[in-house]
């Protein structure tokens, strides 16, 4: 009998030791990959701190780990447009502001940094050139969107993207702990490499030699969603779009047959909202509830948002002469029951690259690929578009460059025929001109900090909406005058 006892004893001790050993072990996994933190409170102590610096849930899926993200700008330098690091491609770095606007840290077992709606919604301006900028939520971004995600992903097809050369830099700016070490060299590092190689294959026509950059401010957004959300074999099209405003979203209105996107694309603003943060996502929401609950946080805070207001004076008198010649003019398509609503192709004669980047069926596909995550919407319009959205014109003068390409860079200039407009420009300097309603895009500086676009480049004409281009020199002067009011 007591022979017995003692084997099972025995036993029973490993069994539990191992059983704990597990516990243990599985406890560590959880805390160092897994547990999840919530944001320190200035990231939600504003609703621009929140919508700047928020996370919506990226890190999840779409998140690289924090260290390796902070090195990357130092191991390989010679892969960015410029000096400056992130700055080069245009992100909009507050001071004393660890990352980029639209650049989110959260702690899901490791810090992780992801992006959010205001890396491609955030515009700044500068009314001279030896201030620091003015930073404006939910306005146009001029990122270099492209330019970032051939960084990242050059970065990772590089030979020096290696566990030696990574943890010799961040070894440099940080003191991990022996753990965090050893988990960054064999656990993220290799992943991480792993990840972004993958999304090579989802941007390939982003290095397709016949395809033109996009520039800083623009992207190829129905491609972006053929090629990530339904995984739409690669096509010759070609939509390259500026980035919109989304600043006082209430001003859309279903019943009166609004629709959103440039191309009149999507139902409802709840729908555009929804579609862009799964972009940012790349995948199914680890937690719905919580998702359907940013979005909605994001509707309230950009249908609140209001542009904002021009800030050099304004002529009152010349202001008040120039809304005669708008009425007269342009209220027929920007201040009636057109606006908001899709105007044929031939109404404006645009470049109709970014229609044909899109279909009917794409739409189909999307809405499904949505309604399969359990989300409803109205969605994407299940049709064939035909033409662009008369816009609404609210803070009309920090939208530049104009038309739904971003082919023309001030306001004067789309006052001109289209074979009298600026052929070649930078886009992306935030030097603000009064004068001529737009960005600087001339000049040594402009140059410098701007990414140039041609408007001989597929996609790229600055044909049509030739409207006003035959006014009087003096009804022009007053048009644009009155467009600095709204």
């Amino acid at each position: 009998m007591e022979t017995t006892k003692k084997p099972t004893r025995r036993w029973v001790t490993i069994l539990v030791c191992l059983a704990v050993f597990v516990a243990l072990g599985a406890l560590f996994g959880w805390y160092k990959f897994f547990r999840e933190e919530p944001q320190p409170d200035w990231v939600t102590s504003t609703p621009e701190m929140r919508f700047k610096y928020g996370s919506i849930g990226a890190e999840h899926d779409a998140g690289i780990p924090y260290w390796i993200f902070y090195v990357l700008p130092r191991v390989f330098a010679d892969k960015l447009p410029g000096p400056g690091g992130l700055a080069s491609f245009g992100a909009v770095w507050e001071q004393g502001q660890e990352l980029p606007v639209g650049f989110t840290k959260k702690v899901i077992g490791f810090a992780r940094v992801a992006n959010n709606c205001a890396v491609c919604h955030t515009v700044t301006y500068r009314t001279k050139a030896n201030e620091n900028p003015t930073v404006i939520t939910a306005g146009p971004s001029q990122l270099n969107v492209e330019g970032f995600f051939r960084f990242l992903i050059d970065c990772a097809r590089d030979p020096r993207f290696n566990a030696d050369n990574l943890m010799s830099e961040i070894n440099r700016v940080t003191d991990l702990s022996l753990v965090d070490r050893a988990i960054y060299r064999f656990v993220l590092i290799p992943i991480t490499k792993k990840r972004l190689l993958e999304r090579e294959a989802q941007f390939k026509w982003i290095y397709r030699p016949d395809f033109p950059d996009w520039g800083r401010g623009r992207d190829d957004a129905m491609n972006l969603t053929k090629y990530f959300m339904i995984k739409f074999p690669m096509d010759d099209t070609f939509g390259p779009t500026d980035m919109p405003s989304i600043w006082n979203l209430k001003k859309y209105d279903p019943a009166k047959g609004h629709t959103l996107n440039w191309a009149g694309d999507s139902h409802d603003p709840y729908s555009v909202v929804i579609d862009s943060a799964l972009g940012v996502l790349g995948a199914k929401p680890k937690d719905k509830r919580e998702f359907l609950g940013q979005v909605d946080w994001l509707i309230q805070y950009l249908s609140a948002k209001q542009p904002p207001k021009f800030p050099f004076p304004i002529d009152a008198q010349k202001a008040q002469a120039g809304k005669a010649v708008f009425d007269r003019v342009c209220a027929g398509c920007h201040a009636s029951e057109k606006t908001g609503t899709r105007l044929p192709l031939p109404a404006v004669n645009t470049d109709r690259g970014r229609l044909d980047s899109w279909s009917k069926e794409a739409a189909i596909a999307s809405n499904k690929a949505v309604r399969d995550m359990g989300i409803e919407r109205k969605g994407l319009v299940e049709e064939k578009l035909q033409g662009y959205n008369a816009v609404f014109l609210d803070g009309l003068w920090l939208r530049a460059p104009y038309l739904h390409n971003g082919s023309v860079p001030t306001l004067r200039d789309l006052l001109k025929p289209a074979a009298e407009r600026t052929k070649v420009f930078w886009r992306g300097y935030d030097l603000y001109d009064p004068v001529d309603m737009g960005f600087v895009s001339q000049g040594p500086e402009a140059e410098r900090a701007g990414t140039k676009l041609d408007v001989t480049t597929k996609s790229g004409s600055n044909q049509g909406h030739e409207f006003g281009t035959d006014l009087p020199s003096g009804e022009k002067e007053a048009l644009l005058e009155y467009l600095k009011t709204l």
